[in-house]
């Protein structure tokens, strides 16, 4: 079936229905990734995002259980290039687009993916509107206009609703849930620890009546209306308890240290995104998703040191505060390999010891 990529600067991008019909509305975000599709639709943090694969090829290895983020669909829609016509893999459990059906999503193949990447990367990252059944320009950007107006909440979607305690005799620790994964809270418990698993309203009394031995912001969807909510009850949390905040987590964490955000231009997204420490010669390379970065002025006079960078643009990749036994990564602590634990999160581990 026809369908239609509109952008509110009026480009449209011609394709055809792969998922379900309708239509659906979202800021178009980017996943420069050979594999994961499968765990980009289904991670918290791009709710309400329409996402577009630079890799031309999905679908090629079918979808399984194993490698869902969160227990559905959180995009809200997906652009390709190319689907694959055959599953070819041992894992796989099933076929992409009958996933892409069964969560009804909307998703459009045959699509100029290469030229649409390079307007985002020129013209920046933008709101747009995927279409089976209005393809009039004007009507698509007054629908975009008032979808931008009226932003979803989707942290009260997205976090638990109650406090979920840990059980167990390991290091007793707290997530704060706005977007937490099953992959980060694996490694957690390859690790040993027990998590308690925190509504993202919780009150900062609540949280340290657990007595935890350290606390987790995690990573989840940017500028959402209920992150104000999280911020306020970090900030009663600074100083008390050892604070690792990643992902938007470590956005949260900066503004309740008294620092702001910034729009980027082009945001950092992928799984090669290098990143450095300052005053030191080797790098790292990570994987991303963010479109905000901390302003480095609104940290001046705060006590906060900046541990990482982004190698390509200098942007702040990574903040501490010692002083209030804070630090945090903008970068994502996936797992570098099966059954193995990344580094950063070993690193947090063992300050709560």
């Amino acid at each position: 079936m026809k369908a239609v990529l509109a952008l509110e600067n009026g480009s449209l991008y011609q394709g055809v229905s792969c998922g379900v019909t309708g239509e659906r509305t979202g800021e178009v975000s980017f996943y420069t990734g050979v594999v994961g599709y499968q765990e980009v639709i289904t991670s918290p943090a791009n709710a309400g995002k329409i996402v577009v694969m630079t890799y031309p090829l999905i679908g090629n290895y079918g979808v399984a259980k194993k490698f869902w983020e969160y227990g559905r669909c959180w995009a809200e829609g997906l652009m390709i290039k190319e689907k694959s016509r055959i599953t070819s893999n041992w894992q796989a459990e099933g076929d992409f687009v009958d996933f892409l059906k069964d969560n009804r999503l909307l998703a459009l193949e045959a699509v100029d993916t290469r030229t649409l990447m390079v307007e985002l990367r020129n013209k920046g990252e933008q709101w747009g509107i995927i279409s089976t059944r209005d393809f009039n320009p004007q009507s698509l950007k007054r629908k975009i206009k008032r979808a931008k107006e009226k932003r979803k909440d989707y942290l009260n979607q997205i976090s638990v609703k109650k406090i979920n305690q840990a059980s167990g005799r390991g290091r007793q620790i707290a997530m704060i849930d706005i977007g937490a994964t099953r992959s980060l809270l694996a490694q957690l418990e390859m690790l040993g620890v027990g998590v308690s698993l925190i509504p993202y309203d919780a009150s900062a009394d609540d949280i340290l009546a657990l007595s935890p031995k350290g606390i987790i912001i995690s990573d989840g969807p940017e500028m959402d209306k209920g992150l104000t909510t999280v911020v306020e009850g970090v900030k009663g949390l600074l100083g008390k308890q050892p604070i690792f905040g990643l992902g938007t987590g470590c956005q949260v964490l900066a503004m309740a240290l008294g620092g702001k955000l910034k729009k980027m231009h082009l945001g950092h997204r992928g799984v090669n995104c290098p990143v450095i420490r300052p005053g030191c010669l080797k790098g790292e390379i990570t994987a991303q998703n963010h479109g905000f970065v901390i302003d480095q002025a609104s940290l001046k006079g705060k006590d906060v040191k900046i541990t990482w960078q982004n190698l390509n643009d200098k942007t702040i990749e990574g903040i501490e505060s010692k002083k209030r036994k804070a630090f945090g990564c903008q970068f994502l602590p996936v797992s570098p390999g099966t059954g193995e634990v990344n580094p950063i999160l070993r690193e947090f581990v063992k300050s709560i010891k």
